[in-house]
């Protein structure tokens, strides 16, 4: 079994040739020095904490804020035009951590994709700016926040960096938000703006706590998805499927990704959608319908998050820079750089796909919508057991956007379907929902 899922993984890209694929020279200019330096600089704003000062030039949130506007503006003079940076403002009324109205702001730069149909497509990667020390409403105290989340900005900002001297088929939205800490309220704020202008987002990946170091990372994602309803939850248990959701299918493609360019780089699926007591902005995404995931490293110090910098008991304790590792921050870049330029340069996944259960067979017919990107080149459907966690086997089927599996029962395996470009990127493999047809009436006679 292990050898078969390697052999699958190796087989993804195969296709891909060599001279073709940008994504190893976008890997190798990523920079840990250059990461470092994004860290100490926010450091150095003393706190950025989201009730710290909005207007001192050196020290507290809004001095954070227009530095990474700055950064950002840097990355977009070399993207040809195709970067636009944003200051998405809007005012947090009271609540939760909030004990009055409060402006907050998030950094948003988008690489508009060069294709007319994918490019309504659109991946969002984020890191939260904001900052807090024991206490998430003192504003005052120092909150270096160098793992909690500067190492996420630092990985946001360095992919960003890297792709967009680049062209891309879809869009890709890079962003550093503020409020996670007192309630994941710019995340909230954007995702809501992006439902109310329908946008089409594919899929979200936050970077939250990602600098502490070691050979692995995990990417959390959600098997039944949040806004399901209770008639979609029924048929998920009736046929099974609760490992299958868009997020849970997120990840599985990360983890394909970052095998392929990344081999002793572990991207670790977790299959909850957070972990326990804690949150992160990808949840908005979530509740709004799209695929979302959090990438954190896998052994957190708790005694370097949400504390003010001090020694007790001879424990230091604090968020700060020396705690970090900036080569494993690279290297979550660049499994973040890896899975959005796939992503991005790949036909988008199948739509609407269903498996048909209008007859009693051993065979199993699925269907879809058909695919009309002008990159897309074929499908493949894929299979495993269903006591397998990932995709094991693969066939390539051409460009019709049916299929009969023969002598292979639904009853007895999971299916998907992915689509794959000219370009040899794929999509994300899309699981299928039960379609019983009508049987068509006879005429009268």
């Amino acid at each position: 079994m292990i050898l078969r899922r390697v052999l699958l993984l190796l087989s993804l890209h195969a296709t891909l040739l060599a001279a073709a694929d940008p994504i190893p020279a976008m890997l190798k200019k990523i920079d840990a020095k250059r990461i470092e330096r994004t860290e100490n600089t926010l450091v150095g704003f003393g706190t950025r904490n989201t009730l710290s000062s909005q207007d001192d030039p050196k020290r507290g949130i809004g001095a954070a804020r227009d530095w990474i506007y700055a950064q950002f503006q840097e990355i977009a003079k070399t993207s040809d035009g195709r970067m636009t940076i944003e200051l998405q403002t809007f005012e947090q009324q009271p609540g939760s951590r909030i004990p009055a109205a409060t402006k907050l702001t998030n950094v948003v730069a988008t690489l508009r994709g060069t294709q007319p149909e994918p490019a309504d497509r659109i991946y969002v990667v984020s890191g939260h700016y904001d900052s807090m020390c024991s206490r998430p409403t003192d504003a005052e105290c120092e909150a270096p926040g160098a793992d909690d989340d500067a190492s996420g900005v630092a990985a946001v900002l360095e992919s960003a960096r890297v792709m967009a001297p680049h062209t891309f088929d879809a869009t890709i939205v890079f962003m550093a938000v503020a409020g996670e800490e007192q309630g994941l309220y710019g995340s909230t704020y954007f995702a809501k703006q992006a439902k109310e202008k329908n946008w089409n987002i594919d899929a979200m990946f936050t970077n939250d706590i990602v600098g502490n170091g070691g050979t692995s990372v995990r990417v959390f994602s959600e098997g039944v998805p949040t806004n399901e309803t209770p008639e979609e939850t029924r048929i998920r248990h009736a046929v099974g499927g609760e490992n299958d959701g868009p997020s849970r299918q997120l990840a599985r493609y990360i983890a394909t990704v970052g095998h392929h360019y990344l081999p002793n780089f572990r991207v670790w699926m977790i299959n909850r959608r957070d972990r326990y007591l804690r949150g992160g902005d990808h949840i908005p995404f979530l509740e709004q319908g799209w695929p979302a995931v959090r990438f954190s490293e896998p052994h957190e110090n708790y005694h370097h998050q949400h504390q003010n910098v001090r020694t007790e008991n001879g424990i230091e304790y604090g968020d700060l820079p020396k705690f970090l590792d900036f080569a494993y921050i690279a290297n979550v870049a660049r499994v973040n750089t890896a899975a959005l330029a796939s992503l991005a340069l790949a036909p988008g996944r199948p739509k609407d796909v269903r498996v048909l259960t209008a007859r009693l067979t051993n065979d199993t017919d699925l269907q879809w919508e058909p695919n009309t990107e002008p990159n897309f080149d074929h499908y493949e459907v894929v299979w495993r057991d269903t006591t397998d966690p990932v995709w094991t086997h693969s066939k390539a089927i051409g460009r019709e956007p049916r299929y009969t599996a023969p002598e292979m029962s639904k009853d007895n395996y999971f299916f998907g379907v992915r689509a794959v470009g000219k370009n040899g990127f794929r999509s994300p493999v899309s699981y299928p929902k039960p379609l019983r047809p009508q049987r068509p009436q006879a005429a009268p006679q």
